[in-house]
């Protein structure tokens, strides 16, 4: 057995260091993870359309993720390195209040969240890409040094 599978059985977390669910039991990770590869098998069309755009970087070089585990949240795209969360919004996206927790629940945890609708990314998803792009550019992140530069400093130079 596992260290995981021992912590699913008593339901504990697991060992500290493992993973960035602090607080979440082992079977709340599983059944997160769970299902956003549930969401990742059967995507709805908007997502289809708006991954084709971001997938293999191919958006200025922002490497995104597809239906990906935060916490106890799942998030349509997600770009880690500017901790940007891309959620469409359609049919299960009824109630703005749920959504409004939702955002602030991400915002506890260091994520901005950005939301289209369906219609933006069927319609327009031109206009959508370059409004996430300038979103992207004007975070505070792509205008800082990496925290880890090179021992010798010459990564920072200009």
């Amino acid at each position: 057995m596992t260290p995981l599978d021992d912590a699913k059985r008593l339901n504990s977390p697991p060992l500290q260091g493992r993973g960035r669910r602090w607080g979440l039991s082992a079977n709340a990770i599983a059944s997160v993870q769970g299902h956003a590869a549930a969401m990742r098998r059967d995507p709805t069309e908007p997502e289809k359309r708006l991954w084709s755009h971001l997938s293999r970087s191919q958006l200025d070089g922002f490497k995104f993720r597809r239906q990906a585990a935060i916490g106890s949240r799942t998030a349509d795209f997600l770009c880690p390195q500017h901790r940007l969360v891309v959620e469409i919004d359609g049919h299960t996206h009824l109630d703005p209040a749920m959504d409004a927790q939702r955002d602030s629940e991400l915002a506890a945890l260091g994520y901005r969240t950005i939301r289209y609708t369906n219609t933006d990314v069927m319609q327009n998803v031109e206009g959508a890409l370059q409004h996430l792009q300038s979103e992207l550019r004007a975070s505070p992140m792509w205008q800082t040094p990496h925290p880890n530069p090179s021992p010798e400093g010459k990564g920072l130079e200009r």
